[in-house]
Parts: structure tokens; sequence; C-alpha cells
């Protein structure tokens, strides 16, 4: 797949012989010529020099006519995963390059789209309350553009804490509305009561409630009897010291504090993204 990291790298032209001189921007890396049959040719560019116009050395032909088509709608084309998915729908039988045109007026390409290179990021977290608040920040976060430059998509492993709901059932927070006990408001007297929660929820049950016997179901991230993930994530866990790039059953993610702001959320995707792409070409690097 050939996608331009950045649409400054190009460049479009009318006609071919674009300049007398054979000259180009310094920036430019692929050339986007568009014929007077509205078809189109697409090619590498490389040039010599030190101006701000230079030297073309040569123009490789990477698709032209039937293999290009340019999508009719203007679109955020800082959002690498939505272009790459609307290109893999359209290259079909003999297209293989789709243009796309930014808001901005701006061009940009994908050549041979590969799905591949989208990472997919698990949202961890728990219901109710819903909606689930971390999915809630991400997606808001995602709607804005800020993750577009990331090629990342993601979806939500939930955990409907419902399912264990019952008047023996302790729960670590009123704020839930789950029917049941909960240890910020309730008392628990008898032996046998299932607690859903995570350390801290064990430490403050036994402290309430010193002597009596009872089952523990862990929802922690770390340590969670529910959930193990199986491919890069995003959850958070009430002890802020947890919070930063984590390895838990051989996957990397990233864990924030349970009361982390829109900010933290962003960063802490981007740092994850980072971590696994310098794992990556370390790991190339070696093979």
């Amino acid at each position: 797949m050939i996608f331009p990291l950045e649409y400054k790298h190009v460049g479009y032209s009318r006609e071919l012989d674009y300049c007398d001189d054979r000259r180009i921007y310094f920036l430019t890396k692929y050339l986007i010529v568009e014929h007077c049959d509205n078809s189109y040719s697409l090619y590498m560019v490389t040039h010599q020099g030190n101006d701000l116009l230079r030297d073309v050395t040569s123009l490789e032909e990477l698709a032209s006519g039937e293999e290009i088509i340019r999508y009719d709608r203007e679109l955020n084309i800082k959002d690498r995963r939505d272009l790459i998915e609307k290109a893999s729908l359209l290259c079909k039988e003999k297209i293989n390059t789709v243009i796309f045109t930014g808001i901005d007026k701006h061009l940009t390409f994908v050549h041979k789209p590969e799905l591949s290179a989208i990472l997919d990021i698990e949202i961890v977290d728990v219901v109710p309350p819903g909606p689930s608040w971390l999915a809630s920040v991400v997606h808001r976060l995602e709607k804005s553009g800020i993750f577009g430059d990331l090629t990342i998509r993601f979806t939500e492993k939930l955990t409907d804490l419902r399912r264990f709901q019952g008047e023996n059932t302790v729960f670590p927070c009123s704020s839930s509305g789950l029917e049941g006990k909960c240890l910020d408001c309730d008392v628990v007297e008898e032996d046998g009561a299932l607690l859903v929660g995570c350390e801290i929820s064990r430490n403050l049950f036994e402290s309430r409630f010193p002597g009596l016997e009872y089952s523990f179901v862990n929802i922690c991230p770390f340590k969670s009897d529910i959930f193990r993930p199986e491919k890069p994530f995003i959850t958070r866990c009430c002890r802020s010291e947890k919070s930063g790039i984590v390895t838990i059953n051989g996957i990397r993610g990233v864990v924030v504090h349970w009361g982390a702001s829109e900010f933290d959320v962003a960063k802490a995707v981007w740092d994850l993204v980072a971590d696994i792409k310098e794992r990556t070409k370390i790991k190339e690097e070696l093979s």
C-alpha cells in the first residue's frame, strides 16, 4: 500500500508536461495528473537540487486510466483509517487507486489499500452506569479527529455487571444503580455475600465487615476473573499508580485512572500506538 503520510507530498497537474523546465516543488513525492478526458495518472517523483523548485530526475508510473478513480465527496483526509476502508471497498477488478479530496480542497490518494494497516484497539470497561464512560470519551475524541493520523479502529469489550445482580451481591459503588448492596452505603451482616469489584473493594469489604465469609469476582483489568485481552487495549483502574503502558496476558495496552480527563485518554492512546509501532519496528529490524 502507498498512502502518503502528509498530503503536502502530493502534487497535482492538469498535464504531464506541467512545466517547461521539468521542475517540481521540493516537497513533492507523488504527482497526480488529470488528463483532458477526466482520467488520471499517478507517478512517484524523484528530483534533485536544493531550491524550492527542483529538477525532476524520474517519474515512475504507479497507476493510470481505469486503475484510478476519484472519490466523489470531500472528506477529512487526515482520517487515515476512513480513507483506507473506503479505498478498500472501491478497489475492485482493475481499480487499485482512489484519489480523495479534502474539505480544504487538497488531494491525497490510497494505492493498493491494505486493511491490515489499521490497528485495532479494544475499549475495556464495565457497565452500568451506561453508556460506558471510557467508551463514550474515546468515541467523542475519535469523532473530533484527534486520532486521525494513527490509523486505528476501536471496538468495545464491555462487561455488563447486571449479570451478577442479586440481594446477596455487593458492588463497589451505588452510582451504578445495580440491584444489590453497595460498599459505599449498605451493611453486610451475614456470611455468603458475593463481592464484585477489585482489590480495593476487597480491602474495603474486609475492613468494614471483618470475619465474614464471602465469594469474590475480580473485575480489575490486571487480575480479572472475566476478561483477558486478545488485542491492544485501553482500560481504566482506580489506582493512579497503575496508569500507563502495561502488558496483560502478553498483550500491550494502556491504563488510565478511573477519573481521567479527555486529555489523559487522548494522550494514552497516542502513547500506546507509539509503543506498538516502536516494538514492531524493533522486531522487524531483528528478523
